[in-house]
């Protein structure tokens, strides 16, 4: 692990590159977008949103939903890996938020909702424009942050903690940033030479030199 690395400092180029992108989920509003985020787990995003558009104008709102069985749900999320627990936390969402002004906007709110994690509220969070609580880490954020050799574990909540303890709040943003560059170039298969932070990246010291 690079301990001498001053991260705050370093993540900055990569905060600046994405600062603003929207997340890749294709939504219109929150109802769509907790959804869709319950949804993707597990999943691709690009996978997951073939999907809304069939969905949301079957159930167009947080009170149509409420008024469904997981079985009505099937038709439009039968592609989807693990649909039949989806369509369960989801209507168990509904029923307990009933209406889309209803869609608490905290931390604390949203991991009380059935198959919402930390993950996901710290998404939803982002997306709504409130303050952040946390620090989104999916599995890109895992792959990237031990790359860089920020961390050494690949325990999500782990990981989300350490990044809280060495970045300032005002940078918990760097979490999505790490997603957008796991997605882009820091893939299983890294394009290394396009990333703008190899040159604190302990991946590509350990493979430059191997290859040197």
């Amino acid at each position: 692990m690079l301990v001498s690395v001053n991260w705050s400092l370093a993540l900055r180029p990569l905060l600046r590159k994405y600062h603003g992108r929207r997340h890749p989920l294709e939504y219109h509003n929150i109802y769509q977008l907790v959804v869709l985020v319950v949804l993707s787990a597990q999943s691709a995003d690009d996978h997951i949103n073939a999907f809304g558009p069939g969905l949301f104008k079957a159930f167009p709102d947080m009170s149509s939903l409420a008024k469904a069985s997981r079985e009505d749900l099937f038709p439009y999320i039968s592609k989807v890996r693990n649909f039949g627990h989806k369509a369960e936390w989801l209507t168990a969402i509904a029923r307990q938020v009933k209406k889309n002004s209803d869609i608490p906007l905290t931390l604390e709110g949203l991991t009380a909702l059935p198959g919402i994690g930390r993950k996901s509220a710290n998404v939803i969070l982002r997306e709504a424009g409130r303050p952040a609580e946390g620090i989104i880490v999916d599995l890109h954020v895992v792959r990237v942050a031990q790359r860089l050799g920020i961390v050494d574990e690949d325990d999500p909540k782990k990981i989300e903690k350490h990044l809280m303890e060495i970045l300032p709040k005002r940078q918990w943003e760097a979490g999505m940033a790490m997603s957008f560059l796991g997605r882009e170039i820091c893939h299983p298969k890294p394009d290394c030479p396009k990333c703008l932070m190899r040159k604190v990246c302990a991946y590509y010291k350990h493979v430059f030199n191997a290859g040197h």
